[in-house]
């Protein structure tokens, strides 16, 4: 088969490789779509501590079961599946309180395993979730980061009739302002440099836009603030636009060396709470049901390149062309 391997940091070439072999309680996917994300840059960059090379990177995929391993039961080759990348050891300490997204022994499909940019993967059998068939192939790649955003609307407090302001017009800021507003948002500001991002984030529902929060007329602030940035900068910012009572997430990937000013003044004076939400707990299965019950992702895909054109995916990603691009190994 096919596969994009990333023998060393800076160094991606798409060659043949031999096709996966299930193991006892895995099967083998034919991937159909695959996200690229920020994770498969810092992987590409060298700049994630727990990969391994050389890899296969891709860890937002979805396909069809094209073999099973040995005692494999509940799926059959053809079942459409989105996969779960997650691993969680079950045996360390966060594992045994319920907490297995901060497991301390992480592994990961397309991170510390082989991932989806190829045209088979091996993957075990329970990080498989049926797929209906009413859900397109871009949605079936939208599972794993919508899942994420499912997770993050599940650390806020649910108070219909609350107005959100969003730093990050990108894919997963996107993604967010569409379960906040699922789950009852009164409106849904959102803040991003590129002018393009914005247009497409006021033409998907957003309330209001701006390059700059001080752009909307909301002096007491908001009553949830969520970065989905990563930017210490915007961080900053958006920590100052909570209003008394209010509630900050952290929803985007900052750079592990930053560190952001605020005021630990304010955050008692005015009871602001601060929460971090870290990849996907128990949200799979309900980013499946979100998107079988109506939740239409589909606009959020921008491109979809094949395995050929990986090299051009990195390149529009990292110039900040387009929306979610995923890539389809079929095409080529």
């Amino acid at each position: 088969m096919r596969a994009v391997v990333v023998t060393a940091p800076g160094h991606a070439v798409l060659t043949d490789v031999p096709d996966p072999r299930p193991r006892p309680g895995e099967v083998s996917v034919r991937v159909t779509s695959c996200g690229l994300c920020g994770t498969d840059m810092h992987i590409l960059a060298g700049e994630l501590p727990s990969a391994r090379y050389p890899c296969v990177p891709g860890h937002e995929l979805a396909g069809e079961v094209a073999a099973l391993g040995e005692g494999v039961t509940g799926l059959t080759v053809g079942t459409r599946v989105a996969v779960d990348p997650n691993m969680p050891c079950g045996s360390c300490d966060y594992c045994r309180i319920g907490r297995g997204n901060l497991c301390d022994d992480y592994s990961a499909v397309g991170v510390t395993r082989d991932g989806g940019f190829a045209e088979l993967v091996a993957v075990p059998a329970h990080c498989c979730y049926v797929l209906p068939d009413s859900l397109s192939t871009a949605a079936a790649g939208l599972v794993e980061p919508l899942s994420c955003a499912v997770h993050g609307l599940n650390r806020l407090p649910r108070r219909p009739g609350a107005h959100y302001l969003i730093y990050g017009a990108g894919t997963m800021g996107l993604m967010m302002a569409a379960v906040v507003r699922h789950a009852g948002a009164a409106s849904v500001s959102m803040v991003d440099l590129n002018e393009d991002r914005l247009a497409f984030a006021a033409s998907f529902g957003a309330d209001a836009v701006a390059t700059e929060a001080e752009a909307f007329d909301r002096p007491k602030g908001f009553d949830v603030v969520i970065d989905a940035t990563g930017v210490i900068a915007a961080i900053e910012d958006g920590l100052g636009r909570v209003r008394k009572g209010g509630t900050f997430l952290q929803f985007g990937v900052a750079d592990p060396a930053g560190a952001a000013t605020f005021s630990p003044f304010r955050v008692y004076n005015s009871e602001i709470d601060i929460i971090g939400s870290m990849a996907v707990h128990n949200s799979f299965q309900p980013a499946i049901d979100l998107l079988s019950s109506g939740l239409d992702l589909d606009p959020l895909v921008s491109d979809v390149f094949g395995l050929d054109g990986f090299d051009d995916a990195v390149a529009a990603f990292r110039a900040g062309k387009g929306r979610k691009i995923q890539i389809a190994p079929a095409r080529g």
